[in-house]
């Protein structure tokens, strides 16, 4: 599932035109210089990893105080948007094997470490969404997802069974016929211009099926940790809905909030 070709992808640079400030009474202007910046980055104003304009450039610009955008920005570092490089300046996050690692993967070891996993597809296939699908990612009737299939091992040990389903339309070049890489949001933001802003996640204890523990090498009927999690843009657009059934069984989930 490797891109066929890159005019898909959404272009990066400064076309078109450049959101503006328009000053609305009543709301905090640190809140309108936000909105501002994050429309650039839906329009792929700066590229992932390219670096904003200084502070006081900002703030000329955009005829605010230069205390105003860093409120702006400090709000969209918590978030995960923009990353500060010390004696360089503010940068447009991008995802790495390391970030990806720290901010998705909440498996980590008896021994409190993190193992970066690693995959082999099991099936993928392009297809209508069902019902279900429809309503995760927010689609119409008759809409094409890629559904993909694969096993996740940990340290050598098969220990996650994920189902994926992407939107075709987002990912019109994606080939169902190989492999897709390891590292999907660096993937998505890399060559589509897809940046996963945030993921809403509900988790569950369930059973595994025959299939499942077959895979994971467990019996039938064994505990399984399920992870059902729902990933969108920074303009809150659904573009992966991924459910994995884990063995937790040498691992625990741990969800850190900063």
């Amino acid at each position: 599932m490797v891109e066929k070709a890159k005019a898909s992808r959404k272009p990066g640079g400064r076309k078109g035109k450049t959101p503006r400030l328009k000053r609305v009474p009543g709301k905090p202007l640190y809140a309108q210089v936000e909105e501002v910046i994050r429309q650039r980055l839906i329009d792929n104003y700066w590229k992932p990893g390219e670096a904003l304009p200084s502070e006081f450039e900002l703030a000329r610009e955009l005829s605010v105080s230069q205390g105003t955008v860093r409120k702006a920005l400090n709000d969209m570092v918590a978030e995960n948007l923009l990353e500060r490089r010390q004696g360089r300046g503010t940068f447009v996050s991008e995802y790495t094997e390391r970030r990806a690692l720290f901010l998705y993967f909440n498996l980590i070891g008896r021994d409190g470490q993190r193992t970066m996993p690693l995959s082999r597809i099991l099936a993928c296939e392009d297809r209508q969404a069902t019902e279900r699908e429809r309503d995760r990612l927010q689609l119409k009737p008759g809409s094409e997802v890629i559904a993909l299939h694969r096993i996740r091992s940990l340290d050598s040990t098969p220990t996650i069974v994920e189902r994926l389903t992407l939107p075709r339309e987002l990912f019109p070049a994606l080939d169902g016929d190989a492999k897709p890489p390891e590292n999907l949001y660096r993937f998505y933001q890399g060559e589509y211009g897809i940046t996963v802003a945030k993921a809403a996640e509900s988790v569950q204890a369930v059973a595994a099926d025959p299939l499942e523990a077959q895979l994971l090498g467990v019996m039938p009927g064994a505990p399984l940790l399920e992870i059902d999690r729902v990933a969108v843009t920074i303009d809150d657009r659904p573009v992966e809905w991924r459910v994995s059934r884990c063995n937790t069984e040498n691992y625990t989930y741990v969800a850190e909030r900063g």
